[in-house]
């Protein structure tokens, strides 16, 4: 299957070159998980904090389904 993903901030870097918030298309098995998204960009956890899947914010366990667009945030700090 097929998902679109949107890295922001920090987490751009894992994004093969791409500036952050611009679309990747990244091709997963048909079973595929947000944390199976996540390893496969290389991401260490820890650095995922919001997980939004078509607009709406999902747990790492969260399903996949082909299409999907995926926007992936890292912790935000601020104050």
């Amino acid at each position: 299957m097929h998902v679109t993903v949107k890295l922001y901030a920090t987490l751009s870097r894992y994004g093969q070159g791409k500036r952050a918030g611009l679309p990747l298309e990244i091709e997963l098995a048909e079973d595929a998980t947000l944390h199976d998204l996540i390893d496969h960009l290389k991401i260490p956890p820890e650095e995922t904090r919001v997980l939004f899947v078509n607009g709406i914010i999902q747990e790492s366990g969260h399903k996949l389904k082909n299409g999907d667009d995926v926007g992936l945030f890292p912790p935000i700090g601020g104050g």
